[in-house]
C-alpha cells in the first residue's frame, strides 16, 4: 500500500512543481524566506505540509492495526476495532487535504473565475445585486408613543 500512496504523494508534489516550475523543496524555502511574495505559492506550500503531515499519521495507524491484526487471528476485539477507526479517520483527513491541495493548483476550480468570484475578491470587481432593488420604505413612527420616554 506503500507504492500507492507514495505514488499519489509523488503525482501532487509533482503538480505543484509544475505549477510553479521548481522543485518542492526549493518552493518551501522560497515561501519560507519571502510568504508574502507569492500568496498562491505560500498557501499550496502550508497544504502540503499538512497533507505531509495526515499521510505519516495515516502511515503510523496503518502499521499500529497491521500490528494487532498480525498478532490477534479471528475476530476484532475493541483494541483492534478502534485503531481500524484511527485508520478510517487518517484516511479522510489525508485525502481532504489532498482535495484542498488540488483545488488550490486548480485554475479552473470553482470560485476561481470571474471577477468577485471568491470573497478575497477586490472591492472593484464585485458587482451589485441581480435585480434592481431600492432601499426599504420605513413605517412612519412619528406621534406612536415610547413606553417609558417621556417628552
Amino acid at each position: 500500500m506503500r507504492d500507492d500512496t507514495d505514488d499519489v504523494m509523488g503525482l501532487i508534489a509533482q503538480r505543484i512543481e509544475d505549477r510553479f516550475q521548481m522543485p518542492l523543496a526549493d518552493l518551501r524555502r522560497a515561501v519560507g524566506a519571502a510568504p508574502q511574495a507569492n500568496p498562491e505559492a505560500t498557501s499550496v506550500v502550508h497544504w502540503h505540509g499538512l497533507l505531509t503531515e495526515a499521510q505519516g499519521a495515516l502511515e503510523k495507524a496503518e502499521d499500529a492495526l497491521v500490528g494487532v491484526l498480525s498478532t490477534t487471528p479471528g475476530e476484532l476485539d475493541d483494541p483492534a476495532m478502534k485503531l481500524a477507526h484511527q485508520v478510517n479517520a487518517a484516511v479522510a483527513v489525508r485525502d481532504g487535504r489532498a482535495m484542498v491541495v488540488n483545488h488550490l493548483l486548480d485554475p479552473n476550480a470553482p470560485g476561481k473565475r470571474g471577477p468577485g468570484a471568491w470573497r478575497g475578491a477586490e472591492p472593484a470587481a464585485r458587482r451589485g445585486p441581480a435585480l434592481p432593488t431600492t432601499p426599504p420604505a420605513l413605517p412612519h413612527t412619528q406621534g406612536v408613543p415610547v413606553r417609558g420616554a417621556t417628552r
